[in-house]
């Protein structure tokens, strides 16, 4: 008997929660998502994405897995931080400056626990999960969406879960605004939510493109959130990186319910720049990491988990 799974049940456990702290000890929270780059069977390249504003300048990074019940189910009461030192280091960046993102392999790091009989409860999203240009033809101006993610850093952290946030898209999320790889959202993006990732979430049922009504769910990842329009107490519009911690500041803002959200598209260049370093590179891959981790390449950074 086959049991159905909500679909935004299985995708909180794709998601987490980043802590970075820099040199001052100074912590600052973000939101990631785990994607599978380069998939092929059942191998692939398991990798943390997320906003290049979030970890930067970080010295450490600390997120939380949730352990796996012998029959598959999450232990949601047992988890544990996962730290990456010199969290830069193992850094690949979006190769476009003006994209904001970056993506964090982490098969190492899931390849040593299974060693020590760990297995960690996650779903990575893979490339096929991505809304096509035909879905995108298909939609309208305004669909619903899901955003999952850590605002302001809040999350439950007995059960190791995420935050829902539920909106709309405020622009077409084909076309690029002001011709950038982005579109706009209408969703409160408070700090800590960056980095999270902004699903099509069509539950139960959906209108086609021919205005019909079609019973069934439609889930499809439209983009990364980077930034939102706020405006300051003295009224002026502002378009800033959102936030990753939440310390007092001079000038006050208050955010416009709209979020700048860079079109999952962007996630194929991302994987094509994960694949030229990690798979195609000249690195051997029984020679030391270039991340200077002590480790061999193909233990470190050139896993393929």
């Amino acid at each position: 008997m086959n049991t159905y799974i909500h679909p935004i049940t299985q995708l909180v456990h794709s998601t987490v929660r980043i802590v970075c702290s820099n040199a001052a000890n100074e912590m600052s929270f973000g939101s990631g998502y785990i994607c599978a780059f380069n998939r092929k069977d059942d191998a692939g390249i398991p990798c943390i994405v997320t906003n290049k504003h979030v970890v930067r300048g970080a010295v450490t990074g600390v997120f939380h897995l949730t352990r796996r019940n012998a029959n598959g189910t999450p232990d949601l009461e047992n988890h544990e931080a996962v730290t990456v030192r010199n969290i830069g280091q193992y850094c690949i960046p979006h190769p476009d400056p003006r994209i904001d993102l970056v993506a964090v392999p982490i098969g190492a790091i899931l390849n040593s626990a299974q060693k020590d009989d760990k297995n960690y409860h996650i779903v990575q999203i893979s490339m096929e999960t991505l809304a096509t240009p035909e879905l995108l033809d298909s939609l309208p101006h305004m669909e619903e969406i899901v955003m999952i993610g850590y605002p302001n850093g809040l999350w439950d952290e007995r059960h190791n879960l995420p935050i829902i946030r539920k909106g709309i898209t405020a622009t077409h999320p084909k076309l690029r605004l002001n011709g950038k790889p982005e579109f706009l959202i209408d969703a409160a993006c408070f700090p800590g939510s960056s980095g999270s990732p902004v699903f099509l979430a069509n539950i139960g049922s959906y209108v086609d493109s021919n205005g019909a009504l079609c019973a069934g769910s439609r889930v499809a990842l439209l983009g990364t959130l980077y930034a939102g329009p706020q405006h300051t107490t003295k009224g002026e519009i502002v378009v800033v990186d959102v936030p990753t911690d939440t310390k007092s500041i001079a000038v006050g803002t208050i955010p416009n319910n709209l979020g700048y959200v860079i079109q999952a598209s962007e996630l194929r260049t991302l994987e094509e720049e994960v694949i030229r370093t990690l798979v195609t590179s000249r690195v051997a891959r029984n020679s030391p990491c270039p991340c200077q981790s002590g480790k061999r390449f193909k233990e470190c950074c050139g896993v393929l988990s």
